[in-house]
């Protein structure tokens, strides 16, 4: 099995679950030695309250055939991300991909509900969640990525920006944290394309996350028993689809033409060929607009 990016070093900030989870995973696959980090381990879980941690996912990411190491991390706390940081320094002495994946929001935004009718304190920790800690742990962990050419940092956001651009998305803190967040990698493309490194912004699809199938009622060997209640369901990825985008993009030599842009899991399918773990090449954002926003019946013929 090819392993392009064996002898790399790779941090997947929010890492326990989710896409975070789907990353770490292949780039383990891809050979990469991955730190992982999350509040939620087997010791402790954070306010989730959920049974997934950081130490199950290292050793996915080792079973796959890479290093996992988890390294329990609030993001909040810039001490703990600096102490992280150092001990990658001391054992590793480089960072070569920083995928920021911190979000920690599902519990706290309301849909469809306007700034003055949210509760102010939720809203306010989202965005502390989903865009401060992005901001401290770029500001201790670039010095080392850029310590040598060619690095990459993967921001990870809900939406591309033409669609963000064009659409509300759920209630002001959420659309204010996914188009902060895309905002970060342009920000991040000038300040690290002139240093030899490269910043994007990537979503996935509709996510087949561990919540999304609990949210459903359903699991992932079964989970087209949702499409029943929710037919556009059928546009769906796995989690390690958007590994597979990332592990493409850290292995691409020039994965500089990128810098600063805004991309997805389908489109970077069809740049890369890789597929989904079913063989399938979702293309959700396409449908989504083609399809579901224009109020047609759900059928993802020519999209997956």
């Amino acid at each position: 099995m090819s392993q392009p990016l064996q002898g790399k070093i790779a941090l997947v900030a929010g890492a326990t679950r989710g896409a975070g989870r789907g990353i770490a995973v292949e780039l383990g696959a891809a050979g990469a030695t991955v730190y992982v980090t999350g509040r939620s381990t087997r010791a402790r879980r954070s306010e989730y309250d959920r049974p997934e941690t950081i130490e199950d996912t290292a050793d996915l990411v080792t079973e796959a055939g890479g290093h996992g190491i988890a390294v329990p991390t609030d993001h909040l706390d810039p001490a703990q991300v600096r102490t992280l940081v150092e001990r990658i320094d001391g054992e590793q002495g480089r960072l070569d991909i920083l995928a920021n994946d911190i979000w920690g929001g599902e519990k706290l935004f309301e849909w469809d509900t306007t700034v003055w009718e949210h509760n102010l304190d939720n809203g306010l920790r989202l965005l502390r969640l989903a865009v401060e800690t992005h901001a401290i742990t770029s500001h201790h962990a670039l010095p080392l990525l850029l310590r040598r050419p060619g690095g990459l940092v993967v921001e990870m956001t809900d939406g591309t920006a033409d669609y963000n651009r064009d659409n509300y998305r759920v209630n002001f803190f959420y659309d204010l944290a996914k188009a902060s967040v895309l905002r970060m990698a342009f920000s991040l493309g000038h300040e690290l394309g002139p240093r030899g490194a490269t910043a994007v912004a990537l979503t996935p699809g509709w996510l087949r996350s561990e919540m999304m199938l609990e949210h459903y009622g359903v699991r992932e060997d079964n989970w087209r028993d949702a499409l029943d209640k929710v037919p556009h369901f059928a546009i769906s990825e796995t989690p390690r689809y958007v590994g597979r985008a990332v592990a493409a993009l850290a292995a691409d030599p020039e994965v500089s033409r990128f810098n600063g842009h805004s991309l997805s899991s389908g489109a970077l399918a069809q740049e890369y060929g890789f597929t989904d773990l079913d063989g399938s090449r979702p293309d959700a954002w396409r449908y989504l607009v083609e399809v579901q926003d224009a109020g047609k019946p759900a059928d993802t013929t020519g999209y997956r």
